[in-house]
């Protein structure tokens, strides 16, 4: 029996990326066993067998190779590796079941001094963005409102796993890795195919066997974590670099031998795409290396090699090219806010966008007060910087980040996600500061590539609304006004 494949979607759960789902439809041979029946007899005929040959969605595993940032992007620069799996949930961080209807399963990784524990599993947009919700997700972030949505995660569902400090601070350590991974590093995801009875038997194997702390760097780190749990699934689809990696498994190493095995089996579904890197003042993240790459750029290290030992030294040189060129970014879709699959921004498309900005601002009173300079780019970036670096994290009413300006007296409160920036903003203007520093990241050429065209679009749209308040426009209220937890104290440590 013949079928046509019509397309491949992304599909959506609870707001979630998980996995592809094939959409299939009736060949003509399939519609002539019918032609003879009355109208509505066909329609119906065809409808139920196009509805019986719908699949089930699949489930899949999905490889996270994410960017290293701080000292691990300067010095070794390997990054860091998870895997997040669509039909796997948690009952807690340490104990797995299969996900119900509508769940959209966790993100499993090895860590380091946490709680004593090898592996912990963390609902997926939490792992992003230390939010329960994709309403949630801020436009933009500083190390404060990164720290705030932390530590206010952790003390809602992770207190058993990292409790307060016996003052009721919070805790030093490494927890911060757990959550909140898409406001540090830009991640790239390389997804295959599962299936049920692949998840139950790993579900059975984690539950069974101990989880005890047993991270090495050589031998037991985060990426040999993953190439176990692939392992599992694929036998031998991953493996070490011996020469390439120096016999470490890197998160670069697995995440390449996870697409030549998906381009190898062409029968397993599979793609691969970019999670960018929140837009902030947080530090971006830096390209993932292997071993020999991080060795091979120190030219100290590579050049008495080659003089002394020419023929190891050429060896080295050989697999190094052949290993960088390895690109994970390329042919790539990005992942936008909408949860969709959209092609990167190409440069006229940048060109364009910038344009569409200048011209708003340019026509704009709100963001152009006076004409003493206070218009230009720089200027306005630094005062932004400025306001930014005395506001304060919290939540609005229903829940959402929120930042709170001070002035003198007087506070504003500041939605900084997309749902909340229109509705609970007092001040419009600043409110057009915040998402004119998104966009200008997202449009510079470095990371434009990085982007999605859709979500700009999206957020040129929100910044026409913003730059033209209605004139009902709700003034600066004093902080009694504001609804909001208690500020961050602290800014997260980062690496």
């Amino acid at each position: 029996m013949s079928r046509v494949d019509v397309s491949i979607l992304f599909k959506r759960r609870a707001g979630i990326p998980s996995h592809l789902i094939e959409v299939q439809f009736c060949s003509n041979s399939d519609l002539s066993r019918i032609k003879a029946s009355s109208p509505w007899g066909r329609i119906c005929a065809v409808l139920l067998f196009c509805l019986s040959n719908l699949p089930l969605a699949h489930a899949a595993a999905t490889l996270l190779l994410e960017e290293p940032y701080s000292y691990d992007g300067t010095f070794a620069g390997t990054g860091h590796s998870a895997v997040y799996l669509s039909n796997v949930c948690s009952v807690s961080p340490v104990v797995l079941r299969p996900c119900a209807a509508g769940e959209s399963g966790v993100v499993l990784s090895r860590y380091d001094g946490i709680a004593g524990y090898d592996w912990i599993a963390i609902p997926l947009l939490p792992y992003l963005y230390a939010v329960d919700r994709p309403e949630d997700i801020p436009l933009f972030a500083d190390a404060k409102l990164v720290d705030f949505l932390r530590d206010q995660y952790r003390r809602d569902h992770l207190q058993a796993l990292v409790p307060d400090r016996p003052d009721g601070g919070k805790p030093e350590g490494n927890w911060y890795e757990l959550v909140g991974s898409s406001y540090a590093r830009t991640i790239y995801g390389f997804e295959i195919e599962t299936n049920p009875k692949q998840d139950a038997l790993l579900i059975e194997k984690f539950n069974q066997q101990p989880n005890h702390e047993s991270y090495n760097f050589v031998r037991r780190n985060c990426a040999d974590f993953v190439r176990e749990v692939i392992d599992f699934y694929y036998p031998h689809a991953l493996h070490r670099s011996v020469i390439g990696d120096l016999g470490v498994t890197t998160p670069k190493q697995i995440a390449k031998m996870l697409l030549q095995y998906s381009h190898h089996h062409a029968e397993l579904q599979s793609s691969n795409f970019i999670m960018p890197q929140v837009p902030g003042t947080v530090r971006r993240s830096k390209p993932v290396h292997g071993v020999l790459e991080s060795v091979m750029a120190a030219k100290k290290y590579m050049l008495p090699l080659v003089v002394l030992h020419p023929y190891i030294g050429g060896g080295l040189l050989a697999e190094y090219f052949g290993h960088r060129r390895f690109d994970p970014a390329r042919k790539a879709l990005i992942l936008d806010s909408s949860n969709q699959l959209d092609d990167p921004m190409t440069r006229d498309q940048r060109v364009t966008y910038q344009s569409r900005m200048n011209e708003m601002i340019q026509g704009s009173s709100l963001l152009d007060p006076s004409n003493d300079g206070a218009n230009d780019r720089r200027v306005r970036g630094k005062t932004w910087e400025h306001s930014l670096a005395s506001a304060q994290p919290g939540f609005d009413g229903a829940g959402q980040p929120i930042l709170q300006f001070q002035f003198g007296d007087d506070w504003a409160q500041v939605g900084v996600a997309r749902s909340n920036l229109m509705s609970v903003s007092q001040s419009p203007e600043l409110a057009a500061k915040l998402l004119e520093a998104r966009l200008r990241q997202d449009l510079r050429p470095s990371t434009a590539h990085k982007t999605s065209s859709r979500d700009v679009d999206k957020d040129l749209k929100l910044f026409r609304q913003l730059l033209a308040p209605p004139s009902g426009a709700i003034a600066v209220t004093p902080p009694s006004t504001v609804v909001s937890h208690a500020p961050a104290t602290a800014t997260a440590s980062y690496r």
